[in-house]
C-alpha cells in the first residue's frame, strides 16, 4: 500500500525496551508506536505540532482510543503501521491503525478519534490548510 493523504505506512523495529520478560512487545507500547505513526503522517502533510501550537494556537490530542490484540509482536519484529484516515471534521479527525509483522500478520489494529483543541484545551476547529490536506 502506498502512502497517500488518506493512508500512511510507518515502519518501525522492536526493541528490547518495547518487551516484556518475555520478549513479547508489552501491550501500552502499542501506544506509542501508533502515536509515532501518527506523528509522521502529520509530517508527511507539511505539519508538526511544534507550528500548529505556534502558528494556529492549537494542538491535536487522542479524544478515544480503542485496541484489539490479535497477535503479539517479539523482540527485533519488524512491524509495519498503516494509518488510514477515515472521516475529518472541522474538530476531528478519525483514524484506523494497524499493526503487521514481517510476515503481514495482523498483531494489533486500533481506532482512535483525534480532537483539536485551542491552547486553553478548549475544542477549536482544525487549521484550515491541514483540514483541507486531510480532505484531498
Amino acid at each position: 500500500m502506498a502512502n497517500n493523504k488518506k493512508n500512511f505506512i510507518f515502519k518501525t523495529k522492536v526493541y528490547y525496551e518495547d518487551t516484556d520478560a518475555g520478549g513479547i512487545v508489552y501491550h501500552a507500547n502499542y501506544l506509542k508506536f501508533f502515536e509515532r505513526a501518527r506523528t509522521e503522517f502529520i509530517y508527511s502533510l507539511g505539519f508538526n505540532h511544534k507550528l500548529l501550537k505556534e502558528k494556529y494556537n492549537s494542538t491535536i490530542i487522542v479524544h478515544k482510543f480503542n485496541i484489539v490484540y490479535r497477535k503479539p509482536a517479539l523482540f527485533e519484529d519488524d512491524l509495519m503501521i498503516i494509518t488510514t484516515v477515515k472521516n475529518v471534521s472541522k474538530l476531528r479527525i478519525e483514524m484506523f491503525q494497524n499493526a503487521f509483522n514481517k510476515k503481514k500478520d495482523l498483531l494489533t489494529e486500533a481506532f482512535v478519534e483525534l480532537v483539536n483543541v485551542n491552547i486553553k484545551g478548549k475544542p477549536t476547529s482544525l487549521p484550515k490548510e491541514l483540514f483541507d490536506q486531510l480532505n484531498k
